[in-house]
């Protein structure tokens, strides 16, 4: 068998394509289905089988689509209580495939519907494992409190990810390649390898979650110090359990506005531009969540400032991006949501101002500092003593706990999410001066 990986890199999301004998199967398709169709084409193959490990929470997923197009069949866990056309994979299934046969194993712990895909081609074993297993850790537990058709508390999924560590992969080799879903970076779980790949001898010797331990120790170990949960993954999963639209027609359906001056007021605006034109010239209720290259995790933090079905206009800098940003927005289902992609007239009258970095350094108690990083970053420890820190994800609904009496200046990590928390404060505090430390937080550190 043929095994390629494609990554999508703001999402540290890994999907696969398998081929043998003409015939391809994939596993956990993005949004956009044409890298999957273009390699099809290279390979003279056609799509037969599309296998969903679960549905996805950080990401809206093309299964739907490519059965509608290439009349795929579509393979899920039966827990998944899916709603559109499938076929029920789940231990004691399997399908051949070319030389290839692919089995289940329900490996529930990230979900409780989860499942890993074993491929096997004579001596050639790979396991395409979803959220289950990731390269030198496991997948989070707590995502399911509130969406999906099988809700699970964390402790019991966490409870169910011992036992899968424990159980389901005792019988595979240790030769057997594992191919996750995520890599570092995936908001999915914590303590990733770079690694897009591995061995499940590998797994064995180096993952903690196949150390002999505890159940309690275990559980302990899986529930502190996961990252924060974004506001669109339960959207996510209710999406792909019931199967999204095609990304081509609905992203297309999105209306375009040139040079505009202003919206409606009260509507929020995203605005991907890089800071330094943003804070030259934007609308009223703008945030700035920039969307640069690829390196900008604009997908995330669209997802965890702007709340699901919330309507937006989305300001580009030019038309040249505004496929690349349709594009981006679509990978978390969010393009019905947005209003218009709109360029801006040069007469928009919004403003931000420049930080005096200087008095910044000389004067600190002059300033309202605000620290927007990841409660995870902040224990750490912090840059500035007498920060007040909100997450970013949190920042929209608690800017009332900021104080005004003196000007605010918002900083994070290493500068780019606090161009988005500056443009939130300036929005609550129409009186006050907010400043962006941007990059400069790098003389701090």
């Amino acid at each position: 068998m043929t095994i390629k990986q494609f990554k999508d890199d703001p999402l540290a999301h890994y999907s696969y394509a398998i081929v043998s004998k003409g015939e391809m199967a994939l596993v956990d398709p993005s949004r956009n289905p044409m890298q999957y169709y273009k390699y099809a084409e290279e390979q003279n193959a056609k799509i037969v089988a599309v296998f969903e490990t679960h549905p996805h929470a950080d990401f809206v997923s093309s299964h739907m689509q490519i059965h509608e197009e290439t009349g795929a069949t579509i393979y899920v866990s039966k827990l998944v209580g899916a709603e559109y056309p499938h076929q029920s994979f789940d231990e004691g299934d399997s399908l051949k495939m070319g030389y290839v046969t692919f089995k289940a194993l329900n490996t529930p712990g990230h979900s409780p519907d989860s499942i890993t895909v074993v491929a096997e081609d004579g001596d050639e074993t790979a396991l395409f494992t979803g959220d289950t297993l990731f390269i030198g850790n496991v997948g989070r537990p707590d995502l399911r409190e509130k969406a999906g058709n099988m809700k699970a508390k964390r402790l019991e999924l966490a409870k169910d990810m011992y036992k899968t560590m424990q159980t389901k992969y005792n019988d595979l080799p240790d030769n057997a390649l594992v191919y996750p879903a995520h890599g570092a970076g995936s908001l999915c779980g914590k303590g990733m390898s770079d690694a897009s790949s591995s061995t499940l001898g590998n797994e064995r010797q180096g993952n903690w979650a196949f150390k002999e331990q505890t159940e309690e120790e275990f559980v302990e170990e899986i529930l502190q110090g996961q990252p924060f949960i974004p506001s669109y993954f339960g959207f996510n999963v209710d999406i792909n359990k019931d199967g999204a639209d095609n990304a081509q027609k609905s992203k297309y359906n999105t209306p375009v506005k040139l040079l505009v001056e202003e919206v409606e007021a009260g509507t929020t605006v995203v605005d991907v531009r890089d800071g330094d034109a943003y804070k030259k010239g934007h609308l009223a209720n703008s945030i700035n969540i920039m969307a640069r290259s690829e390196k900008d995790k604009y997908e995330t933090w669209l997802g965890a400032i702007i709340e699901p079905k919330e309507p937006f206009y989305l300001v580009v800098n030019s038309v040249e991006d505004i496929d690349e940003i349709l594009e981006r927005s679509a990978k978390i289902g969010y393009e019905k949501q947005i209003k218009a992609v709109i360029t801006l007239s040069d007469k928009v009258s919004g403003t931000s101002d420049d930080l005096d970095l200087e008095d910044f350094k000389s004067n600190k108690d002059k300033y309202t500092i605000v620290d927007i990083r990841n409660d995870s970053e902040v224990e750490e420890g912090k840059i500035f003593d007498s920060a007040i820190t909100i997450p970013l994800d949190e920042l929209r609904d608690k800017a009332g706990e900021v104080p005004s009496d003196k000007p605010i200046v918002v900083h994070c990590a290493g500068g780019y999410r606090s161009s988005a928390g500056s443009s939130i404060l300036e929005n609550k505090f129409k009186d006050a001066k907010v400043y962006d430390l941007s990059e400069a937080i790098k003389d701090f550190k």
